[in-house]
C-alpha cells in the first residue's frame, strides 16, 4: 500500500498544478489535465476494477471539487436507459476520489450510507458533481486528526448529456486516520 499511498500523494500534488479549463489552444496545458485524469482513473481501475469494467471515469478533478462520468454504453437496463446500479457507481466512487485526493492517502473514505432519487431516466452517459467548502475539509482533517475519524456528507446531483437533472444521491462517509492511536 506504501506504492498506492505515494501514487495517490504524488497525483493530487500535481492535479493542483493543473489546469482544469486547459484546451488544445495550449497543448502543453492540456496535456497535463488529461495525463492527470489518466493517472486517477488508471488508480481508480487498479483500486475498484469494477469501475473502469462499467465506464465509469473522472473527467475533472481539482482541490474541493470532482465531476465524474458514466457511459451508457453497457450500462443499459432492461427498457434501454442508464441501469440504477451504474448511477450509484457514479455517485458513490467520487467521495472516495474527492477525500483521498484533498486529505491525502493518510485517510481512508468509507461510505456509510447513500440514498438515490431518481428525477427522470437517463437516455445518454450521466455526469455528477461534488463540491467541498475548504473549511468542511478542515474539520474533517481535525476531527480525523483528533478521533480517528470524522463524518461528512456529500449531495450529488446527477444530469445527462442534455442537462437534465435525472438524480440526487446523498451519501454519508466517514473518514477514518491511518495508524491513529489514543496514545497520539
Amino acid at each position: 500500500m506504501a506504492l498506492i499511498d505515494s501514487f495517490i500523494e504524488t497525483t493530487g500534488k500535481w492535479i493542483t498544478q493543473t489546469d482544469s479549463s486547459a484546451t488544445l489552444a495550449n497543448p502543453l496545458a492540456w496535456a497535463r489535465k488529461t495525463s492527470s485524469y489518466a493517472a486517477v482513473n488508471r488508480l481508480i481501475g487498479t483500486l475498484i476494477p469494477f469501475a473502469p469494467r462499467n465506464r465509469f471515469s473522472v473527467v475533472e478533478l481539482g482541490p474541493g471539487y470532482v465531476r465524474a462520468k458514466i457511459r451508457l454504453k453497457g450500462n443499459k437496463n432492461h427498457f434501454g436507459s442508464l441501469y440504477a446500479g451504474a448511477y450509484f457507481l457514479v455517485a458513490e466512487i467520487p467521495g472516495g476520489v474527492l477525500t483521498l485526493f484533498d486529505l491525502g492517502p493518510a485517510y481512508t473514505p468509507i461510505l456509510k450510507e447513500m440514498t438515490l432519487q431518481f428525477h427522470k431516466p437517463s437516455n445518454s452517459d450521466v455526469t455528477v458533481e461534488f463540491s467541498m467548502p475548504p473549511e468542511t475539509l478542515v474539520s474533517i482533517l481535525s476531527d480525523a486528526d483528533a478521533t480517528g475519524r470524522a463524518k461528512f456528507t456529500l449531495e450529488g446531483h446527477m444530469h445527462d448529456e442534455e442537462g437534465n437533472h435525472v438524480a440526487t444521491s446523498i451519501a454519508h462517509y466517514r473518514v477514518k486516520k491511518k495508524g491513529f492511536s489514543l496514545a497520539d
